[in-house]
């Protein structure tokens, strides 16, 4: 048992908190002391429905059955402010297995079996009154055995006291699909005004531009999917099918945006027409490792928590994540050095020294939007109640769209003359605060 409190508490980190739908999980002949199955946040009408079937047990030949004491196999509830005291427990030796802590809620346990049916059991609406956010868990204290059985596990809150209706999404989630569904209008509006953009002022038209509304139409298409997909999650506690468009539209979303990172950082379309062989090479990375994020990412969210395969699915989508989000970086960093170069050569300096700013001030932007996506949400996320998890997906998207906004602004089709009628007393000001760029950067 002394690996099990540890194997529960990384669980519970890995788990990821928006799973609330209706599973079914197979379980064969595991001899885990400690399965995490959902986890879900409850109002005060909160429910439990638990159909466990083809239950069997199964010791090494070595070890006798006389002794086996099914009241240390079982089902229970725990948050996790609650399992670490049951772990003090334990280690001073006040219980011997987590079933028998006063500070879990006991579902039911396998000497509870009923003889007329040894291989099942069910709990039917189990009321759950406490407002809080709760974990399912599996605890098997018997060393060695081994148990083989069918979960169909059902976590809803009911929309009021006297209503029948449920409702699948955890508390904190359960406005998820409003929100989804307004970004999604917000994106469907800017795809519209970038149409409008690209139909005005076509003489300034380059072939980046319709790659941007592109990702426009593409994250508009995949919020709209996501919006139905929690809503029929929350009404019925399956996607019926609403998952398939969204990881098919999430895949591409995200190949294109990250792709379009990388034209935009090179200059292709707008500076130049063609891409460098190491611009061919970023790309020729970036888009296999978003596609292994993906398959990672859906993996992650159809496996459940007990298979060993979840954890290690989510350490690669981490890792390629990371990898994507340095490899779009070395493109824009290669045009800041061509435009510092072509400054001093080309005898441009105003212009370059325009374009040059821009792409400093677009890298920044990336790395902004980087951190804040990757970081700040999921510390948000952490930290925030389980009450108010709907902060860190509207802080997600907001950030998302500011991003895409500042990104279509300063992209945006334009007259070239800005870049062109340059005055001699501008040009003299680019060309001297170039030199000076110049010299503090040998000093």
């Amino acid at each position: 048992m002394a690996a099990s409190p540890l194997t529960f508490v990384l669980s519970l980190l890995l788990l990821p908190l928006s799973l609330a739908e209706i599973h079914f999980s197979e379980i064969r002949s595991d001899s885990r002391s400690i399965i995490p199955f959902d986890e879900f946040g409850f109002t005060q009408n909160g429910r439990l429905d638990l159909n466990v079937s083809s239950i069997s047990f199964r010791l090494p030949s070595s070890t006798s059955s006389a002794d086996l004491s099914l009241s240390l196999v079982g089902f229970f509830l725990c948050t996790r402010e609650s399992w670490y005291h049951v772990l003090d427990q334990l280690q001073q030796n006040e219980i011997v297995c987590a079933l028998q802590s006063n500070l879990i809620k006991l579902l039911f346990t396998f000497d509870r079996l009923n003889s007329s049916s040894p291989d099942r059991f069910s709990l039917s609406s189990f009321p759950v009154s406490d407002l809080n956010f709760f974990a399912l868990v599996y605890c098997n204290c018997i060393p060695y055995l081994e148990v083989s059985m069918d979960v169909k596990s059902a976590m809803y809150n009911l929309e009021g006291k006297n209503s029948q209706t449920r409702d699948y999404l955890s508390a904190g989630k359960t406005n998820l699909p409003q929100i989804y569904f307004t970004f999604a209008l917000i994106y469907s509006a800017l795809a519209g005004f970038w149409i409008y953009m690209i139909c005005t002022k076509r003489l300034s038209i380059y072939q980046i531009h319709f790659f941007m509304l592109m990702v426009l139409a593409l994250k508009a298409l995949n919020l709209l999917c996501e919006a139905e997909d929690k809503s029929y999650i929350k009404r019925t506690g399956s996607a019926h099918g609403w998952d398939v468009l969204f990881y098919m539209f999430s895949f591409l979303k995200g190949v294109m945006l990250f792709t379009l990172i990388v034209l935009i950082g090179t200059g292709w379309s707008f500076l130049k027409p063609f891409l460098q062989d190491r611009e061919k090479k970023v790309l020729m990375i970036v888009i296999p490792l978003q596609v292994i994020a993906n398959v990672a990412q859906v993996v992650i969210d159809e496996t459940g928590p007990y298979e060993q395969a979840s954890y290690a699915w989510r350490q690669v989508f981490l890792l390629v994540d990371v990898v994507c989000c340095c490899a779009v970086l070395f493109p824009i960093v290669w045009s800041i050095k061509n435009l510092r170069e072509a400054a001093r050569t080309d005898g441009k300096a105003a212009v370059n020294l325009m374009k040059l700013t821009l792409f400093r001030q677009y890298y920044l932007v990336v790395i902004c939007y980087i951190y804040f996506t990757r970081v700040v949400v999921y510390a948000l996320d952490t930290i925030t109640n389980y009450r108010y998890q709907w902060t860190s997906v509207v802080a997600g998207e907001l950030g998302t769209l500011v991003f895409y906004v500042f990104t279509g602004y300063s992209f945006r089709p334009k007259e070239h003359n800005p870049y062109f009628a340059v005055d001699d007393e501008e040009e003299e000001a680019a060309a001297e605060m170039l030199k000076l760029e110049y010299e503090e950067e040998f000093e």
